[in-house]
């Protein structure tokens, strides 16, 4: 019987599931719904609070431990909440994709958007990143990991900047398509003689 495919899910915070309860982590989330879509899934949690590009790029052997197939990369929001150079950060994320496309892994980047208030100019440089890292690496690339969670209060902990159970939950039925893209349909799902 084939082995469960390998996800791994690199990020900070918002990967580790801060502040909500273990099973309703990102990676426990996301496993869930990918196994109730008929998916052979391991969601692996390699989310570490407080994390930056370049922890993220430190851990790597660590995370690679596990002989991930696939790997969702959310790394950056707190390099932008310190206002650290986004030419580090794009740095970092580039030698954390290049070392995931020669360990075969395939990767869905994770976009990031910088707090307003370090200036437009800071917030331009540090969303360009993630665009033209994906197309450099030719990996999939899901624009913004919190798109339709940030800034709305009942999808947020008090502290505004962490997802509680809902808003993880949102970010998965959000991401879910972009995953399943890239994964590919459901080994049940491929008829015999034909396409699912």
């Amino acid at each position: 019987m084939a082995e469960p495919l390998r996800i791994l899910a690199l990020g900070d915070s918002l990967t580790a599931g801060y502040g909500v309860a273990a099973g309703d982590a990102f990676p426990v989330q996301l496993e869930r719904v990918l196994r109730q879509a008929g998916y052979d899934v391991t969601v692996l949690n390699a989310g570490v609070s407080g994390d930056t590009t370049a922890g993220g790029k430190a851990r790597l052997d660590w995370a690679l431990a596990d002989k991930p197939n696939v790997a969702i990369v959310e790394l950056g929001a707190n390099d932008g909440l310190r206002g650290l150079d986004p030419t580090q950060a794009e740095r970092n994320l580039d030698a954390i994709l290049t070392r995931l496309k020669a360990e075969h892994v395939r990767v869905l980047l994770a976009g990031m958007l910088a707090p307003p208030n370090y200036g437009p100019d800071y917030a331009a440089s540090f969303a360009a990143i993630f665009p033209r890292l994906a197309e450099r690496h030719g990996v999939a690339l899901y624009p913004f990991f919190l798109d339709g969670v940030a800034r709305d209060p009942r999808l947020n902990q008090p502290d505004g900047l962490h997802p509680n159970r809902d808003g993880v939950a949102e970010i998965v039925r959000r991401i879910l398509p972009t995953v399943k893209q890239m994964l590919g349909p459901p080994p049940g799902l491929v008829k015999a003689g034909g396409r699912g």
